[in-house]
């Protein structure tokens, strides 16, 4: 007996229909992904059908069995609940969303309990000494998700911002470290590097497990809207010391990725990187910049950004239920 066979359509309102999501999907769940973040007042974390695209092609993602929605008796999607195995079979994140519309129908329910026998599929392919857990985020306000998921044995252990800066003028200009300098970033050449450099980059950030470089390419470069243009790598000499690799998302210049290697931590770098990339969105006319980051960051990104002028515009939290206790392999990588 299956996720979708057992009380988990029961929860539902005989209208609705919890299965399996696949590729006709696409569309409608990319409507449905921008509805719910319109709705809770932030559209910019909402990702077009391409991006979603790319997602559903990660490496290790298998649409079929990993990703649920719920369809209306008209066909419309007003549900939709993805799982990922991020590392080793024991760290999973979720995504779920529902129609503002179809709130108290069971839907949420329904899915997060789809994804939890998913889940607890997963965690018989994870030694057997690591600790297996599931996390979730949602915006800070979404109370009835909140009580939805710590009904589902959930509690909320970290939290995130979106910020956001609309540039009146030009920023001040750059002031860069001593030997770094901008180069072009040139695709076949560079890719790598900056992948490498990313991952030594955000090793010591919380929740991050490795990554590998065809993920990285899927969702980095591989994408009809990909400008190398707005990748800013700072070199010193054969080096990468740090990146800004940013591009426009939902109307806005995003800054996507941020990075300092250690050694080139505490020189001014992570700055120069910020105020260049507000300086080239913009010439190009664009004067509303935003980026993610975790409220807690150890590297002092939050007091940088404010510095810079940034403001918090949304703050998410992100829930976890833990499956089983053990080896935590975050704090290995």
């Amino acid at each position: 007996m299956t996720a979708l066979d057992r009380p988990t359509n029961a929860l539902l309102d005989p209208s609705l229909i919890l299965r399996p999501a696949a590729w006709t999907d696409l569309e409608g769940v990319a409507q449905l992904i921008l509805d719910v973040c319109t709705h809770d007042g932030d559209a910019t974390v909402a990702v077009t059908p391409e991006e979603l695209a790319r997602e559903w092609k990660n490496e290790g993602f298998t649409l079929e069995t990993n990703a649920w929605v719920v369809e209306a008796s008209n066909g419309q999607i007003v549900g939709y609940e993805e799982f990922n195995n991020r590392h080793a079979h024991a760290k999973y994140d979720g995504d779920g969303y529902v129609h503002p519309e179809f709130m108290g129908r069971g839907i949420g329910t329904a899915m997060l309990r789809a994804m939890d026998e998913r889940a607890r599929e997963e965690m018989k392919l994870a030694e057997p000494d690591l600790r297996v857990y599931i996390r979730n985020g949602m915006s800070i306000g979404d109370t009835i998700s909140r009580e939805m998921h710590e009904a589902e044995g959930y509690q909320p252990i970290r939290f995130s911002w979106r910020m956001e800066i609309n540039l009146t003028e030009a920023p001040p200009a750059p002031v860069w470290p001593k030997d770094v300098e901008l180069r072009p970033f040139v695709l076949a050449d560079h890719n790598q590097a900056v992948f490498e450099a990313h991952e030594e980059a955000f090793s010591d950030h919380w929740g991050h497990t490795p990554g590998t470089f065809a993920n990285w390419q899927n969702r980095m470069t591989n994408r009809e809207a990909f400008d190398p243009s707005l990748w800013f790598i700072a070199w010193d000499g054969d080096q990468i010391a740090g990146y800004s690799l940013c591009r426009y998302r939902m109307g806005i210049g995003w800054v996507g990725s941020l990075g300092v290697r250690r050694p080139w931590r505490k020189h001014g770098l992570g700055m120069a990187l910020l105020l260049h990339s507000f300086g080239e969105f913009h010439k190009r006319g664009m004067n509303t910049v935003g980026l993610g980051v975790d409220a807690s960051n150890p590297t002092g990104a939050t007091r940088l950004y404010q510095k810079a002028g940034m403001k918090i515009a949304a703050e998410y939290v992100i829930y976890e239920k833990e499956y089983r206790p053990g080896r935590d392999i975050e704090e290995e990588v």
